[in-house]
């Protein structure tokens, strides 16, 4: 594919990237841009690099090669305490499995969207009296458990940590969405609903990305899909232009 130019506009960018963890190449020249306002979903088999792909755009990973900038700065700057907190609070992530304090109630982990935006003060003072309850329970309420705003999240269950996490970035209003399988652990009557509060968020001006299994809610949801095999791009389109064919080769095994 034609590598495009990373531009100031870029919620999201990757220029020529290569990741890879020790021999194993996970990802080989990618190039994406996500714009402010896009919900783009990464399809493909499992392996294919999506879940790394997501990691390089939080600065858990740093690519081997190439570049990637997150709302405009280059992420090899972000191991500056000061300069990686300016940033990556304006970064949601969700991971396909919830990495939530089992120990801390529900409100506190909802508010931990938060923290990169509140004085060390402010968060402190927070775990004694919760700040914005108000607004987390209606953001939790969205996901029809504003009952659970003072469990402790070790008594919830995989889907209702995921709504968990979900809600925290209802009240975080992050510029940039990282989600991985964000569906996987809910019933399926509730992806559609999911899937509705990304698009939300990017009505709003975020920029979302999403890892996603199922084909038809994510054609039926999302604006463009990327499709990732074997560590590479294979194609990039609006979603309405996907042919069966494109799906056909992207899932094919391997012989």
């Amino acid at each position: 594919m034609a590598v495009a130019p990373v531009t100031g506009a870029t919620a999201l960018g990757l220029h020529s990237v290569r990741c890879s963890f020790g021999a194993h190449v996970v990802l080989r020249d990618v190039s994406l841009e996500v714009r402010p306002g896009e919900i783009v979903a990464l399809v493909g088999p499992s392996g294919a690099g999506k879940t790394t792909l997501l990691s390089l755009g939080n600065a858990t990973l740093l690519p081997d090669e190439g570049a990637v900038r997150v709302l405009g700065t280059d992420t090899t700057s972000l191991r500056r305490r000061r300069e990686r907190r300016r940033v990556l609070s304006r970064v949601g992530t969700v991971q396909q499995q919830p990495q939530l304090p089992g120990s801390m109630l529900v409100v506190h982990n909802v508010n931990a969207g938060r923290l990169g935006q509140w004085t060390t003060t402010a968060a402190l003072t927070s775990l004694v009296k919760p700040r914005g309850e108000a607004e987390v329970r209606d953001a939790l309420d969205r996901f029809g458990i504003a009952d659970l705003l003072r469990a402790r999240t070790s008594t919830l269950s995989g889907g209702q940590q995921q709504r968990v996490a979900l809600a925290r970035l209802l009240v975080q209003k992050p510029d940039l969405v990282l989600a991985d399988e964000p569906v996987s652990a809910v019933d399926p009557a509730w992806s559609r609903e999911v899937l509705g509060v990304l698009a939300e968020l990017a009505d709003h001006g975020a920029a979302v990305v999403l890892s996603i299994h199922d084909i038809d809610l994510a054609l039926e949801q999302v604006q463009r899909v990327v499709g990732l095999r074997s560590g590479e791009i294979v194609f990039d389109c609006p979603a309405g232009e996907v042919s069966a064919q494109q799906l056909a080769a992207l899932y094919e095994l391997t012989s």
